[in-house]
């Protein structure tokens, strides 16, 4: 005869309580570090800027326009022109877009691909965790810039294209990481416990691992976020970047650079400026979502 249990009155409701007392708790963790909502701010104006700025302050970042090379700030032109005679202001907006784009979703797709092997390889172990860590002793010992090039030689860039090379590169790191915690925390006594009691392995990675493993993946994501922006600016200032009329904030900062000597700051500190705070925003962000997630964890 098959045993069935029921809920105590009022269960439904307490686990409620629960969850809406860890999410306020959380939202005061993050909002007692000011740095990381002063930081949350300077990211939202940044995207504002990239994706709403075009839509308000129209510019033709398509045509060359020779006769307007080059030329100083004014009225007609906020931050000037470029060596094509574009508007600079706009092509910050327009850079701004690929550049943080291709920045979250490296992020996203390093963090969810390294969770999952690191995450396998960590808790099955065995034969299965050597060939698996193999794989990736492998693929880190290809040096990245050697590949790009390669690639970029036999094959037209493309955004999501250079979003998957360094994805592909980007994931490696985190499948380590989330081993070495998976290794420590499958061997605690809630996890022996639940399999003691016939939880299936995916349940105990699901319920057990992943939650826990949550506080480093989210920082080391955002990592890879501000990691994944700076390597796109380094491949635009290689000229291994998305062919124009597209442009990130790396190709602007080439420009600028080749330019230096000639007096034209605006074709180089504005996107230099953007790029450092964009990233330093993410990483203290990055510090403080792993307060959050831990405060949330130490109450369940």
């Amino acid at each position: 005869m098959t045993a069935i249990t029921a809920k105590e009155p009022g269960a439904d409701s307490v686990d409620a309580d629960t969850r809406v007392g860890a999410l306020r708790a959380g939202v005061n963790t993050f909002m007692a570090n000011k740095l990381a909502v002063g930081s949350l701010v300077i990211l939202v104006l940044i995207i504002l800027f990239c994706f709403v700025g075009p839509l308000v302050y129209h510019t033709n970042q398509v045509a060359a326009q020779l006769l307007l090379e080059n030329q100083p700030p004014s009225a007609a032109h906020i931050l000037g022109t470029s060596p094509a005679g574009r508007d600079e202001l706009g092509r910050l907006m327009l850079g701004g877009q690929s550049t943080i784009e291709l920045g979250l979703a490296v992020g996203l797709l390093a963090s969810a691909f390294g969770l999952i092997w690191g995450t396998v390889s960590g808790f099955v172990g065995g034969m299965v965790d050597s060939v698996m860590m193999r794989i990736v002793d492998a693929l880190l010992s290809i040096p990245f810039l050697f590949f790009v090039i390669l690639l970029a030689s036999i094959v037209r860039p493309t955004l999501w294209l250079i979003i998957l090379v360094i994805s592909g590169v980007s994931w490696l790191s985190t499948a380590r990481l989330v081993r070495g915690e998976t290794l420590s925390l499958k061997t605690r006594d809630y996890v022996v416990a639940a399999a003691g009691f016939g939880a299936p392995r995916w349940r105990l990675i699901a319920r057990h691992i992943m939650p826990n493993v949550l506080g480093v993946l989210v920082v080391n994501g955002t990592l890879k976020v501000a990691d994944a922006i700076l390597t796109f600016a380094a491949l635009g200032y290689l000229g291994l970047s998305i062919p124009p009329p597209a442009t990130n904030w790396g190709e602007i900062l080439a420009g600028g650079v080749n330019n230096i000597f000639d007096g034209y700051w605006w074709q180089l500190w504005p996107a230099a400026v953007l790029i450092v705070l964009t990233v330093l925003a993410v990483n203290v962000l990055g510090d403080a979502l792993r307060d959050v997630v831990e405060s949330r964890l130490a109450q369940r």
